[in-house]
């Protein structure tokens, strides 16, 4: 990860526009599934977006917070930004 606020959170911006374009994947791949699967898509599709919105705001916390308070609250996001990474790569996994 980046050592700079700013490098930071542009690191976090570009992954969560990744995760948003991996979600529009999975949405296109859910509208083409045979029914029984469908639901299982649009379940996992909904925790995601769900985890990606969390991280959102765990990032719009860390933009507003004071220059040092950052470096206190990057341990827990990136174990917050991890978790969101190990869903989004089960769920790349189970639906290929």
């Amino acid at each position: 990860m980046p050592n700079t606020r700013e490098e930071y959170i542009r690191t976090l911006r570009d992954k969560l526009e990744l995760w948003k374009a991996q979600l529009e994947k999975l949405e296109v791949q859910a509208a083409l599934a045979k029914a029984e699967a469908r639901v299982e898509y649009h379940e996992q599709i909904t925790d995601l977006r769900r985890k990606r919105e969390e991280a959102k705001r765990k990032l719009d916390e860390l933009q507003h917070a004071g220059e040092h308070a950052w470096k206190d609250m990057k341990a827990g996001l990136e174990l917050a930004w991890d978790a969101v990474e190990a869903a989004f790569a089960s769920a790349r996994a189970r639906f290929k």
